[in-house]
């Protein structure tokens, strides 16, 4: 009868300390709300993840920010209180994501970042961003500005982090081409009108006008200014690199030049470009999934995160255990210290000093030619 009890508390303990491996990750999405075309797709990706890496559980926790930051705050902070995460992936909102990224510093846990968030320098210490910063997307859009021979811009963007920072980072590259931006106009995410805006910028006639934006709401600016007569070349930024973009907008987006990174025309790149065969595969697991012509920047941002997780886990797990604060440091320490590692979006190189990882060559510019995106 001892043995059998023994056995049984053995059995016990052995269970409890499997529960205690797995590995719990906190993704926070905006799967309502403005943003949701960009957390519907990252989501779809998440539910294509592997049940397990190195042999350990891995279980992703998915919550809704409705594209709201203090929701998105809201759901940090149960991950790193109730479900005692070992990492946050979220949000896709840049807005949001700055909301939840003092609670992953304070919790001292990684925060994978599916936006272009920026932070005040050494706030950044636990914070990693999947995509592309607005600086090297930036440098894409007006080294092609260049070429079109665009001396004069609108501006017409959100108000909120994302539009701000673009405005931003993207000055100084503008003043540098020696191009200027004659009109300056900003709109919330939740408005469904920009005509004064649009107006405004007709009135100060650009040669271009860049649209800062995402999802289906980079369609609507968009629209106004088509409809408002603008005949210069319009220009949209990453977070509008969406399938959504044309089933919003129609016809009005037809000759859109639109920023990416190379996941979305994967068959496009050439043999040579080191992301080509990622990105394929990317593309061929997603569609299968979802659908014929489903492709989306999110959803390449998501991939990014389970290769980020496959190379990153087996390391720390060899220094800690799940669901420990030196194992939470250790996915850090790793993820600052995997070298040169190939994503569907580039290649990516984050370093102690660096947390944005990508070089100025992952830009791609595309064009959109009946309803599809086509390199330019």
């Amino acid at each position: 009868m001892k043995n059998v009890k023994t056995l049984v508390a053995l059995a016990i303990t052995t269970l409890a300390g499997a529960a205690q491996a797995d590995i719990n990750i906190g993704v926070s999405l905006a799967l309502t709300g403005p943003g949701s075309g960009l957390g519907i797709p990252m989501q779809n990706q998440f539910k294509l993840f592997p049940k397990t890496i190195a042999g350990e559980k891995v279980n992703l926790i998915v919550l809704d920010d409705a594209t709201d930051p203090g929701k998105g705050a809201a759901n940090a902070r149960r991950f790193v209180t109730e479900d005692k995460v070992d990492m946050i992936i979220g949000s896709c909102i840049t807005a949001v994501a700055a909301a939840m990224s003092d609670i992953a510093t304070e919790a001292g846990t990684v925060q994978l970042a599916g936006s272009p968030v920026g932070l005040p320098p050494g706030k950044d210490k636990w914070v990693f961003r999947l995509p592309q910063s607005n600086t090297v997307m930036g440098h894409a859009v007006v080294e092609h500005m260049k070429k079109q021979g665009v001396k004069t811009i609108g501006f017409l963007g959100y108000t909120d982090a994302y539009g701000e920072q673009w405005l931003k980072e993207i000055g100084p590259l503008l003043d540098k081409a020696g191009i200027k931006i004659v009109a300056t106009e900003r709109f919330a995410r939740t408005d469904t009108s920009v005509t004064p805006q649009a107006l405004k910028i007709n009135a100060a006639n650009p040669d271009a006008v860049l649209i800062v934006a995402s999802g289906s709401g980079a369609a609507m600016p968009h629209m106004a200014m088509v409809d408002r007569g603008f005949k210069g070349k319009i220009y949209q930024t990453h977070a509008a690199a969406t399938q959504d973009l044309m089933r919003v907008g129609g016809k009005a987006v037809e000759g859109a030049f639109v920023v990416s990174g190379p996941a979305v025309i994967a068959e496009q790149l050439p043999d040579s470009h080191p992301s080509k065969a990622v990105a394929v595969d990317f593309v061929q697991k997603y569609e299968k999934a979802v659908g014929a012509g489903l492709r989306n920047q999110f959803a390449g941002h998501a991939y990014d995160a389970q290769i980020t997780l496959e190379k990153v886990i087996p390391v720390a797990l060899k220094k800690a255990k799940p669901g420990t604060p030196e194992f939470r440091a250790a996915i850090r320490d790793g993820m600052e210290t995997m070298g040169r590692t190939v994503f569907s979006h580039g290649v990516m190189n984050w370093t102690a000093a660096d947390h944005w990882g990508f070089t100025l060559e992952t830009g791609v510019m595309l064009k959109v030619v009946d309803g599809k995106f086509k390199v330019e």
